[in-house]
């Protein structure tokens, strides 16, 4: 390898490796015209450019490397089956694209374990089941596919098979603190369905310490980091916000807390014939992060111009997903951080901001393994924290925003589905239509609320803390002291 070549290599992966995926991807580009024959490249080209969200760019460069006989295969079909899923929204060809990894290597446990989780989105049980016990053939110590395949029989009301299988696997030594997790979390869910509660809040207190122990300690929840944001949010000055874009193709933001009913509320809207489920798009976090650093501070300073280029960036890559859509969801819970940015890049746009019982909202949070991303969800303190700072943040931003943020209430909305989205409608300017309180979702659901979801509205969630009273008094009384509960809401 000549000197040249190795420099550019190394030159391309040092800036991925420091979140420059698109310059990286310029980098790989020219190393696929210096070596055409070296698969690699196309396939380093196809993972930046992924990173980078060139995303039919990204099918392309990885489409090169099978052609070139890349080392590994199964491993560009499961890449391109996750574009094609996550982010292009074709299930049917990312399907085809794990079929093809699995007919490559019948033994590729992650092509097994995402065919699962397709099937899972859409709601079919039979086919999810089907491909994660294979996957846990193939990887008997799989801790996701354990759990998922647990959760599943869950799901169909066969609460005490999945809590003897996973009884089982929690007892083997765990291979990974991430595969321990998994069970545990299984576990303890399925406990919860079968009404031991104490068993239930056990196993899942056990998966968060397994979730802690292999998280590393950069990913961890800083309080005072969080705290120091919504500081500098809340600072900030009136921004110079960019002109209405005209296209009269808005999104419609939908955020709060996670597991507050936003997956819920976007279900619903999209059986409106004026709305399509965009789900969680990640183009506001990853403007702040590529565009908008040191954040807010770079906020603070955008010119009238720079919200505009942004804005129009921001447009250009939703109706590239969603071509057809007359108007789009944009359901990333978390964007409640940048609702600013949100208002200087669309003046028009609604926010729908969905809330529920506090205690229920902390609990479902700590019940749930989430993504390293999610730093506070391990410790029922740092969510305790974690919730008064985002409280805080909406109370400002509904001072400054006030009419056009629209709370929908999780708890008011299963015991009155018409009472809470007839005032919803309004808000977006759209008619009443009977389909929004049909029962079938009518999109592939990649949250952890799939199931849920399709069932008929119920309200067996609500109060659902009081099972966990005991296991909840600090944090209530924490809440209460804050200010953030008062008695008789809890």
């Amino acid at each position: 390898m000549s000197d040249d070549i190795r420099a550019l290599k190394a030159d391309a992966a040092s800036r991925l490796r420091n979140g420059r995926a698109a310059e990286a991807a310029e980098l790989f580009e020219r190393l696929t015209k210096l070596e055409p024959d070296e698969a690699n490249h196309w396939f380093n080209l196809g993972y930046s450019r992924r990173v980078a969200r060139m995303y039919q760019p990204a099918l392309d460069a990885y489409a090169e490397a099978l052609k070139r006989n890349v080392r590994d295969p199964q491993d560009v079909h499961i890449n391109r089956a996750a574009i094609l899923s996550e982010h292009l929204h074709d299930i049917p060809a990312a399907a085809e694209e794990l079929r093809a990894a699995i007919a490559t290597n019948p033994r590729a446990a992650t092509a097994w374990l995402n065919l699962g989780n397709l099937a899972e989105d859409l709601g079919d049980t039979d086919q999810a089941r089907d491909a994660y016990a294979r996957a846990l053939e193939v990887d008997p110590g799989n801790g996701r596919a354990a759990g998922r395949l647990a959760g599943i029989e869950v799901h169909e009301g066969h609460a005490e098979p999945a809590i003897s299988m996973l009884r089982e696997a929690a007892a083997r030594p765990p291979r990974s603190p991430q595969d321990a997790a998994e069970i545990h979390f299984a576990l303890g869910n399925a406990l919860d369905a079968a009404g031991d509660y104490s068993g239930a809040f056990a196993a899942i207190a056990e998966g968060n310490r397994f979730g802690l122990a292999g998280r590393h300690p950069s990913l961890r929840y800083d309080s005072a980091a969080t705290q120091d944001l919504v500081d500098a949010l809340i600072a900030l000055p009136p921004i110079a916000a960019a002109d209405p874009s005209g296209s009269g193709k808005t999104p419609i933001f939908i955020c709060g807390m996670f597991r507050s009913g936003s997956t819920l509320v976007e279900q619903l809207l999209a059986r409106h014939p004026q709305i399509t489920a965009g789900g969680e798009l990640e183009f506001i976090p990853a403007m702040v992060r590529e565009e908008l650093q040191p954040y807010p501070q770079a906020l603070a300073i955008a010119s009238g111009e720079r919200l505009r280029a942004l804005r129009d960036q921001y447009l250009e890559q939703v109706w590239r997903l969603f071509p057809e859509a007359k108007r789009v969801t944009d359901k990333r819970p978390d964007n409640f951080l940048h609702i600013g940015l949100i208002k200087a890049l669309f003046p028009d746009a609604r926010i729908v901001h969905t809330v529920r019982n506090p205690l229920d909202n902390l609990l479902s949070v700590f019940f749930l393994y989430f993504a390293d991303t999610v730093t506070y969800s391990l410790q029922l303190a740092d969510i305790a924290h974690y919730y008064g700072q985002y409280r805080r943040l909406m109370d400002h931003w509904k001072e400054r925003f006030s009419a056009d943020i629209h709370d929908v209430n999780y708890d008011a909305l299963v015991a009155d589905p018409r009472g809470e989205l007839q005032p919803l409608l309004t808000f977006l300017d759209l008619e009443w239509d009977e389909a929004c309180l049909s029962h079938d979702a009518n999109t592939a659901v990649r949250t952890a609320s799939n199931w849920q979801v399709r069932k008929p509205l119920h309200a067996k969630s609500s109060g659902r803390w009081r099972n966990y009273a005991r296991e909840m008094e600090s944090v209530r009384r924490e809440l209460i002291d804050a200010g953030l509960l008062t008695e008789n809401c809890a």
